[in-house]
């Protein structure tokens, strides 16, 4: 009972930054294509890949490492922990893979951190695979900013994907496979539950 009291006072306090979440002005067109890639890094991927192996058009979501040699402030930046995610951009676009980037999965003004995690590892980045990736998260970036959808500047960073590293296999699936474990309960449980409240329309049924 008491973890169950905990997430819903998270999420309650979660939500009340992200209501109405805007949604991209400039999304990916309509595709060919069944199956695209996305790489995106938000922090400890336990919690973003919970959050996007729940969506509808999502067929697959990996943790892994990317953006060795990525440039810093003060030189090359580590890799990044990030997930790979596979969809089909006729069920779930681009755009709207970053409006729960954004609005749910992480806090893209917190700087080489997330959370309790500190370091470049957990730094907001978007590893994109192709131009049209880079225009929509470049233009989604300014709209959020001139929006003022955040109190603090967005720190995310817009770079090419270059290599993506398998994480080892028990930090795949972890939220899955460890829900009661503390660290899923305090930091990863409310940003479910804020997905399952914002968006339903998006879950997987």
């Amino acid at each position: 009972m008491q973890r169950e009291a905990f997430i819903l006072i998270a999420a309650v306090v979660w939500l009340g930054t992200a209501q109405q979440f805007p949604a991209p002005l400039d999304d990916q067109k309509p595709n060919r294509s069944s199956e695209e890639t996305a790489v995106l890094a938000g922090g400890c991927f336990w919690g973003v890949e919970a959050i996007f192996e729940r969506l509808n058009g999502v067929k697959d979501v990996v943790s892994g490492f990317s953006g060795r040699g990525s440039p810093g402030p003060v030189g090359p930046m580590p890799q990044a922990e990030v997930v790979k995610i596979k969809y089909d951009p006729s069920k779930i676009t681009y755009g709207t893979l970053l409006k729960v980037f954004f609005g749910v999965a992480h806090d893209p003004t917190q700087l080489n951190r997330q959370g309790p995690d500190e370091g470049p590892q957990y730094r907001s980045s978007i590893f994109y695979v192709n131009d049209e990736q880079r225009r929509i998260a470049e233009a989604y970036i300014r709209q959020l900013s001139s929006a003022k959808t955040f109190a603090k500047p967005i720190v995310t960073t817009v770079v090419l994907f270059d290599k993506f590293d398998l994480a080892a296999p028990e930090h795949q699936d972890f939220v899955k496979r460890h829900p009661n474990e503390p660290y899923v309960v305090y930091n990863d449980a409310p940003k479910i539950a804020h997905l399952e409240k914002e968006f339903p329309q998006l879950i997987k049924r």
